[in-house]
């Protein structure tokens, strides 16, 4: 069974709703930032036709039903601030991987910390999840800081995991168990 219809998460400050065709030209100003995608495994975008070859992808997992992509939409201006994917769904075991992207204009604000903090809870209690995982580039510390503080412990160091633009590099491997999660 694929993952069930995903709803809109809102928070304070955030709407975390399914991507639509119509978020691209924001995702271009996110996803076209060399800083934003340094250690993101895909190459920074340079056009809109970079993007949607992204949401084909993206639109892909969904279809296969391993994955959903989500846009942060700010609740005061309705801008796209970032990017939050459920990916690698398995119904046998309860479990999925997040992977996530912030604007830089709003890197400090916690929004990202909102977002996750959230959508864990969405995730383990709407769709009933066991297990969340992340993988992180070692030398991505606000991104590893980031999940510890939001309640993910470290399990492990995937060694040379992924190759992306400069070469194969190690992963930090973080899971999260719906019982170790706060109700809210």
């Amino acid at each position: 069974m694929p993952l069930p219809a995903q709803l809109p998460v809102v928070s304070q400050r955030l709407t975390i709703r399914p991507i639509v065709d119509d978020d691209l030209p924001d995702l271009l100003l996110i996803n076209g930032d060399p800083e934003v995608t340094r250690f993101l495994p895909y190459p920074t975008w340079l056009s809109l036709d970079d993007g949607r070859a992204w949401l084909k992808r993206m639109q892909a997992l969904a279809e296969g039903g391993t994955g959903q992509q989500f846009v942060l939409v700010l609740n005061t201006t309705s801008r796209i601030a970032g990017t939050l994917l459920l990916f690698r769904f398995e119904e046998s075991s309860a479990r999925a991987e997040l992977g996530y992207v912030l604007g830089r204009e709003h890197w400090g604000q916690g929004l990202m910390r909102e977002a996750i903090t959230s959508f864990c809870t969405y995730a383990f209690s709407h769709l009933a999840l066991r297990r969340l995982e992340a993988e992180v580039n070692p030398a991505n510390a606000a991104s590893a800081q980031l999940l510890i503080d939001v309640g993910f412990t470290q399990e492990g160091l995937l060694r040379k995991r992924w190759v992306a633009k400069d070469g194969a590099y190690d992963t930090n491997f973080f899971g999260l168990l719906a019982e170790e999660w706060p109700r809210q």
